[in-house]
């Protein structure tokens, strides 16, 4: 299974690994990891990063007790794992290449799936579904699979907030995500993002049933704070990240509000009796 090539040159420049420490992205992983906290078995348990990049939330995670497993298709993401896990106080137990639609794991060997990531690029709604049925395949029943999508809209916020609609091909490529979900960067415009698949929120908790697996959610990630001038000055003050982080919790699951947030989680349960 092959991921398309301009994703592959995406990721291959390095940025994911920082993109989470500032702005939107700062935001994006607090509010992703508070929702882990919420959702995922006490540690011990075996957690599968599918999608983990360079160990973002791996790490911490195996910091916390987990046992955490990251598989990644970029082979630069893969190696920035290793290297992090190589210096860890609790380093991650395996890390490896591989694809989230044909994962490198034993029936039923773990507790939680995470999918980060993988949804995003995945064009083909087969494809997603068959990721998602892979996850609940290597759950043990009751476990969870926690998955992350983009909003249909994302594009057209960051076109408005970001000034990128003055650009004619990027007014294009909104028009396009609005209407079909299929997110292309055709003139390889470096700094616009590769092949995807823009989510709306009724039809990932579509995707998670079909695969299996018991939704809940979705869950807007930054929800209305993507749309904050300066998020780092809201977060860099304690007890104004504390109500802005309050705020966006008592509105995460407002059905009207969903397709704001740029990013959304699905928890989806592997049923009990198998």
């Amino acid at each position: 299974m092959e991921i398309p090539s301009d994703v592959q040159r995406y990721y291959a420049i390095g940025r994911e690994r920082s993109r989470l420490d500032r702005g939107a992205g700062r935001l994006e992983a607090l509010r992703t990891t508070e929702l882990l906290d919420r959702w995922l078995p006490p540690a011990p348990a075996v957690v599968l990063d599918v999608g983990g990049a360079a160990g973002r939330y791996a790490l911490p995670l195996a910091g916390a007790g987990y046992d955490v497993h990251l598989l990644d298709p970029v082979p630069l993401h893969v190696e920035q794992a290793r290297e992090a896990s190589a210096t860890a106080a609790r380093p991650l137990a395996s890390v490896r290449t591989g694809d989230a639609r044909a994962l490198p794991f034993d029936d039923a060997c773990a507790d939680a799936v995470l999918l980060l990531g993988p949804l995003y690029h995945l064009s083909s709604r087969v494809d997603r579904v068959q990721a998602l049925a892979e996850a609940r395949r290597v759950l043990r029943p009751g476990g969870l699979v926690v998955a992350a999508v983009i909003s249909r809209f994302a594009s057209t916020a960051d076109g408005v907030a970001g000034g990128l609609l003055a650009d004619e091909r990027f007014a294009a490529v909104v028009e396009r995500d609005v209407a079909t979900g299929e997110h292309r960067n055709d003139d390889a415009v470096p700094g616009w993002f590769a092949t995807a698949y823009f989510h709306r929120p009724e039809d990932v908790v579509a995707e998670v049933r079909d695969a299996g697996l018991v939704p809940d959610g979705p869950v807007a990630v930054e929800g209305l704070g993507g749309f904050a001038a300066d998020v780092d000055a809201l977060l860099d003050d304690p007890a104004t990240r504390d109500r802005v982080l309050t705020a966006l919790r008592r509105v995460e699951r407002e059905p009207s509000l969903l397709g704001a947030s740029s990013h959304l989680l699905v928890a989806g349960t592997r049923p009990a009796d198998g």
